[in-house]
């Protein structure tokens, strides 16, 4: 089923961009396709860095467009008040520049020469991401943990917010839970993303969870799931 979006030149259309791309990698489906195309192509400029979402799959297609490397076809997709609607989007095949002679295969340019304005468009972007001076975002992963207090005494809520109290970069508390386990003894399930280069998930739970102050609630954490984004 096609996805819509708004105008993405405004600051609710890119807060709804980036909401979604929260837990994609793409448009649709598990690859560049020409949704990301007709979506990337409804920008007029670079998407301010303070989205973080839409500036990592922004990069990433126009490094990919740059490659020729958008085939799929994808599933549909629709952007309201964009300068290129989907369905006018050139196929990125199309874009290659032809051979001039089969003779001369060292002088042949695979991919054409880039215009001024596209040099322009990408040198304002270099700029946007350099001005940001935040570092480029690696993967992120989908944890589910299950953290076990000492006994039935414990105070589960006070468990909780001292396990929501550890702040690291790159670390971000979901939805929690709790699940009896028996004898009157409940443990908490709570989720959690991580930006992968800057989160251990062993370390946290070794030198946070485990320790102290939290481990005067906390007896012990298992990684129930563990899934990348």
């Amino acid at each position: 089923m096609a996805v819509s979006f708004a105008n993405l030149n405004s600051e609710a259309g890119l807060k709804k961009l980036d909401d979604y791309l929260l837990t994609r990698s793409y448009i649709t489906g598990y690859q560049a396709s020409k949704d990301d195309l007709a979506v990337y192509s409804s920008f007029s400029a670079a998407p301010s860095s303070k989205y973080i979402n839409v500036t990592r799959w922004f990069s990433h297609i126009d490094a990919l467009l740059r490659l020729s490397g958008v085939t799929a076809e994808g599933q549909g997709v629709k952007v309201e008040s964009s300068a290129v609607p989907s369905a006018s989007t050139p196929d990125v095949a199309d874009t290659v520049t032809a051979p001039a002679d089969d003779d001369d295969d060292d002088d042949v340019d695979l991919f054409g020469e880039e215009t001024e304005e596209e040099k322009k468009a990408a040198e304002e972007r270099a700029a946007a991401v350099k001005a940001s001076g935040k570092k480029k975002e690696s993967g992120k992963s989908s944890v589910l943990l299950d953290v076990k207090p000492w006994d039935d005494e414990t105070d589960m809520a006070k468990l909780e917010e001292a396990v929501r109290n550890v702040k690291m970069e790159g670390l971000l508390w979901g939805a929690s839970k709790l699940v009896p386990v028996g004898y009157g003894i409940k443990k908490l399930q709570i989720m959690l993303t991580i930006v992968d280069d800057l989160v251990s998930v062993d370390t946290l739970i070794e030198d946070h969870l485990c320790a102290e102050p939290v481990n005067e609630y906390v007896q012990s954490c298992d990684i129930v799931a563990f899934n990348k984004i």
